[in-house]
């Protein structure tokens, strides 16, 4: 449940643009009428209709998120607030300008944010974030969680970098499709491999005690 929870805006995002697209017509004359005043000169083009349909709705999902887990007084992750705050931030100036390369960045500064939130407490401070957030059960030597702290590391700050590439050398629709499944299977593979590797190193369990003695 929490999985979808937490892919519920990109899932949103990828529905509402896809919804633009088919009707560019219907959603550039329902935002200029209902939001115009929160673009510049009042006015949706056909054009740019899809993207910031989609920035808005992700905008709204997401604050949406927060307002359930404060009125279901359950803890709001760090992770979410930040997402909140770049999203309305980024979200806010592609609507207002209408141009999409702000909400274009919005995928990579939550990589290297949550890149540069494991360096810190991963690798500078040797908190071990990777272990709690597996609830501690999984038992490997110290220099294993370190270098998979470094392996994040890496891989975040890899995929903020992809997703710029991807993002203003191809297609607005591209970098959609890829926003939604690319990363989302990038992400999958390096955490089945992050599996496998924690396997590889795991302390074998030990033998039953043999109770006939």
């Amino acid at each position: 449940m929490k999985i979808f929870f937490d892919l519920l805006p990109i899932i949103l995002f990828f529905t509402a643009f896809k919804w633009g697209e088919g009707h560019r017509e219907q959603a550039a004359q329902w935002m200029t009428h209902y939001l115009g005043f929160a673009v510049s000169g009042g006015v949706v083009g056909p054009t740019e209709a899809p993207t910031l349909l989609a920035t808005l709705v992700v905008v709204a999902v997401t604050l949406l998120q927060v307002i359930v887990l404060k009125a279901l007084r359950k803890p709001v992750d760090k992770m979410l607030w930040a997402g909140l705050v770049i999203v309305v931030v980024l979200g806010g100036l592609t609507l207002w300008f209408h141009d999409e390369t702000f909400i274009k960045w919005k995928p990579t500064a939550i990589y290297w944010l949550m890149g540069g939130g494991l360096f810190v407490s991963e690798v500078l401070l040797g908190k071990k974030m990777l272990r709690q957030m597996m609830g501690g059960q999984v038992d490997v030597p110290d220099a294993v969680w370190r270098q998979l702290g470094w392996a994040w590391v890496a891989f975040f700050a890899g995929m903020g970098v992809l997703n710029l590439y991807v993002a203003f050398n191809y297609p607005t629709d591209v970098w959609v499709n890829f926003k939604m499944w690319g990363s989302l299977g990038l992400t999958l593979v390096f955490t089945l491999a992050q599996g496998l590797y924690l396997g590889k190193h795991m302390s074998p369990a030990e033998p039953a005690a043999d109770k006939s003695a």
